[in-house]
């Protein structure tokens, strides 16, 4: 009986059911589409401000120090200061390794450029090594991974010496556009590169021109795994080997946004409280990791990207939650409206059945069970509904970045949304059905007789 009664009421009041459950389907494929794009938001934002650039420098310690005897400054020269290309490989065993996706290391190097034209002229031109899509692990990155806002023509250069039609050891290299444009030079051409301190290095075809909007569009962009002359010291020559030593890092990383704890000094805390903290994947958590895991390094967050990216989370975080709210208040309003309404129309029911015996329990539970079964089947459809909207948006707010893939079907929500819709339909039901079971039967039987 109770079953044929509970399918009698969907056959019955067949409006007043869509009506609920058009609300319940509406609230959950708001929520839906909320939930599914903030469980990526945070990777899809740090895509997005990554072309401002790494968020996390490495330097070499010692040249952060200032060392002065008498007024007079006697630290060393930046230049014999240098990071080791071999200690990168330690990334890979910080606790938050998974979480870097990309590192240009740099080396910089005062250069002058050689022309075919005039052998006896020597044009000053900063070099700078880099990577140039480097495998590192599973990553493919470098210099044109950490700066996305670079401009190419051309491509970047293969690393290591090539053959060339003028020597068999030239090494390829990209030149800014300011400097090109100086020296009246463009893809195809060539160069010898000379430094200074060391004498004449590789001669380099230009394979690239890049346009960077900074100072590498007056600067020789060459690889850094090739042979450099190194300077003379105390008249003896060296010899040349491989350019392992790095002036500074760059890294880019996957982080929490910074909060008040993730300003703190860890060397304060408590062991706990420095054990959570370095457990959560805050920039300063992870340039703490990156000090601790490579000797003589001084690693610091950029500011500048690090607050870019938490402020921009935070707001759009809260606009998704104030949307979800919203949508979920409304739903529950429209489900007590229908419910006010359905439960009206079906008052000569509800006397009869007390007349006849029906405890309230059980026909509060003959409501609550219609109620359930909608809110379960609507809300089934809202999260499917709801996971296409997300893969929408996803696909237009941000920029090629997969998101259409990240935003469909999320298995873990279902349950999620079925149950918020289930919480809305029995909130907004109850105020209407506690109503109808403090009417007494006899007064309503006598009103609809």
């Amino acid at each position: 009986m109770f079953f044929r009664l509970l399918m009698e009421s969907f056959r019955r009041q067949r409006r007043r059911k869509m009506l609920a459950g058009v609300a319940i389907l509406l609230g959950t494929t708001a929520v839906t589409a909320m939930l599914a794009l903030a469980t990526t938001i945070g990777d899809r934002i740090h895509k997005e401000l990554a072309v401002y650039g790494a968020n996390i420098v490495v330097y070499p310690k010692a040249d952060l120090l200032d060392v002065k005897v008498g007024g007079v400054d006697v630290k060393p020269a930046s230049g014999n200061i240098y990071l080791h290309e071999a200690d990168l490989e330690k990334l890979k065993t910080i606790f938050w390794a998974n979480n870097i996706t990309g590192i240009s290391p740099e080396l910089r190097k005062d250069a002058v450029i050689i022309l075919p034209s005039d052998e006896t002229k020597t044009i000053p031109a900063p070099a700078m090594g880099y990577w140039f899509n480097h495998s590192f692990g599973s990553l493919k990155t470098g210099a044109p991974q950490l700066h996305p806002w670079w401009k190419l023509q051309g491509k970047w250069p293969t690393e290591g010496f090539v053959d060339a039609q003028h020597r068999e050891d030239a090494v390829e290299v990209v030149i800014g556009s300011k400097l090109a444009q100086r020296l009246g030079l463009k893809i195809g051409d060539w160069f010898t590169l000379g430094f200074p301190t060391g004498g004449y290095g590789p001669e380099a075809d230009i394979v690239g021109i890049v346009t960077s909007g900074d100072a590498a569009d007056d600067q020789v962009l060459f690889p850094l795994h090739i042979e450099l002359p190194q300077p003379i010291v105390e008249g003896k020559q060296p010899p040349a080997s491989s350019n392992t030593d790095l002036t500074r890092v760059e890294v880019s990383a996957r982080t929490k946004p910074e909060d008040a704890f993730g300003r703190v000094d860890p060397d304060s805390l408590s062991p706990q409280q420095r054990e959570i903290w370095y457990c959560r994947p805050y920039a300063n958590s992870i340039a703490y990791q990156i000090r601790e895991a490579i000797p003589g390094a001084q690693a610091e967050q950029v500011r500048r990207v690090e607050q870019s990216e938490g402020n921009v989370l935070k707001r759009i975080s809260g606009l998704m939650w104030l949307i979800s709210a919203a949508a979920l208040l409304a739903a529950g309003f429209a489900v007590s409206a229908a419910m006010a309404t359905a439960i009206l129309e079906r008052r000569g029911e509800i006397g009869l059945m007390r007349s006849l015996g029906a405890s309230k329990g059980a026909i509060a539970l003959l409501f609550y069970a219609e109620t359930g079964l909608l809110a379960v089947f609507t809300g089934s459809l809202g999260y499917l509904a709801g996971s296409g909207l997300a893969a929408w948006l996803g696909a237009r707010i941000f920029r090629g970045d997969g998101g259409a893939a990240e935003g469909a079907l999320i298995p873990v929500l279902l349950p999620v949304v079925v149950a918020l819709a289930l919480v809305v339909a029995i909130a907004g039901s109850t105020p209407s059905i506690r109503a109808a079971l403090r009417m007494e039967p006899s007064a309503i039987l006598r009103e609809d007789g």
